[in-house]
C-alpha cells in the first residue's frame, strides 16, 4: 500500500470527524473509556474540543487532494507534532493515575497519524508499508 498525503488526511478526516460528533454528543463515553471523571468543567472542555476535532476534520478531507506545496507540508508537519505531543500527553496522564488503561487506545491512533503526516510531509515518492 502507498501512504500518500490523499490517503493520510482522508483517513484522519474520517477519524476526527467521527472523535468531534463523540467529544460534542457523547462526551462523558470518551471519558468513561479514559476512566476519567466527567464533572461539568471537563464536559465543557471536551465539547469545545469536539469543535476543534470538527474544524480540522473538515480542513483534511478538503485538502486531501491539495498539490505539493508549502501550505500542505506545514498541515502535515503540523498534525504529526500535534498527535505526537497528544500522545506523550497520554502517556504522562496514564503514568500520573489520571487517566485509565482506555487512553492507549488514543496513543496508538495519535502515534499512526504522527508517524503517517511526519512521513508524507515532503514531496518523496510515495512509500510502501
Amino acid at each position: 500500500m502507498n501512504l500518500s498525503f490523499r490517503i493520510v488526511a482522508f483517513a484522519a478526516s474520517g477519524v476526527c470527524l467521527t472523535l468531534a460528533l463523540l467529544w460534542l454528543v457523547f462526551p462523558q463515553f470518551l471519558l468513561w473509556i479514559w476512566r476519567v471523571d466527567s464533572p461539568e468543567p471537563a464536559l465543557l472542555v471536551a465539547r469545545r474540543g469536539g469543535a476543534l476535532f470538527l474544524g480540522v476534520g473538515a480542513m483534511l478531507f478538503l485538502a486531501r487532494d491539495a498539490e505539493s506545496s508549502s501550505a500542505r507540508r506545514a498541515i502535515a508537519t503540523g498534525l504529526s507534532i500535534s498527535c505526537a505531543t497528544l500522545a506523550a500527553l497520554g502517556l504522562y496522564e496514564f503514568a500520573a493515575g489520571y487517566a485509565g488503561v482506555g487512553i492507549f487506545l488514543a496513543i496508538v491512533v495519535e502515534l499512526a497519524l504522527a508517524t503517517a503526516f511526519f512521513s508524507v510531509r515532503t514531496d518523496r515518492p510515495p512509500r510502501k508499508l
